[in-house]
C-alpha cells in the first residue's frame, strides 16, 4: 500500500506551502510596523505551524487511533499499530488552538490600548512619542 506520485507530490506541495506561508508571517511580524499586520501575521503563523503539527502525525492510509475489536493477538495490535494516526499531535493542536484564541484576545486589548492612549498602532511613531 505505497503512496502514488500523485500523492507524494501533494504532500510535498502542502509542506512547501505551509512552510511559505509561516516565512511570509514571520516576514509580516518582523518588517511591518503597524500592530495591527503584526497581530495578524502572528495569527496565521500560529495557524500555519497547527497544521505542520497535523501534517506531521499524517499517515496517508490510515484509521482512527481506536481499538473496536477486543481482539489482542500480537499480529492485530502490531497491524494496529502500524496503521493508527497518532493522537498526540491532534490533541496538542486543539490546546494550541485554545491557548492562541486567549493570546489573540489579549493582543488586540494591548492594540486598542495603545491606540487609546498613543492615536496610533505605527511601532515607528509609538516609539518617537515614548521619548
Amino acid at each position: 500500500m505505497g503512496t502514488s506520485l500523485l500523492e507524494t507530490f501533494l504532500l510535498v506541495l502542502t509542506l512547501y506551502s505551509l512552510l511559505a506561508t509561516a516565512g511570509v508571517s514571520i516576514y509580516g511580524i518582523v518588517a511591518r510596523p503597524s500592530i495591527t499586520k503584526k497581530i495578524i501575521s502572528l495569527t496565521i503563523l500560529g495557524d500555519s505551524l497547527n497544521v505542520l503539527a497535523i501534517f506531521v502525525g499524517f499517515r496517508v492510509f490510515s484509521v482512527p487511533p481506536v481499538l473496536l475489536e477486543h481482539d489482542t493477538n500480537s499480529a492485530g495490535l502490531i497491524e494496529f499499530s502500524r496503521t493508527a494516526v497518532d493522537p498526540l499531535p491532534q490533541a496538542l493542536v486543539l490546546t494550541a488552538i485554545v491557548i492562541g484564541l486567549a493570546v489573540n484576545f489579549f493582543l488586540i486589548f494591548l492594540a486598542l490600548q495603545i491606540y487609546r492612549l498613543y492615536g496610533t498602532l505605527d511601532s515607528r511613531k509609538i516609539r518617537e512619542l515614548r521619548g
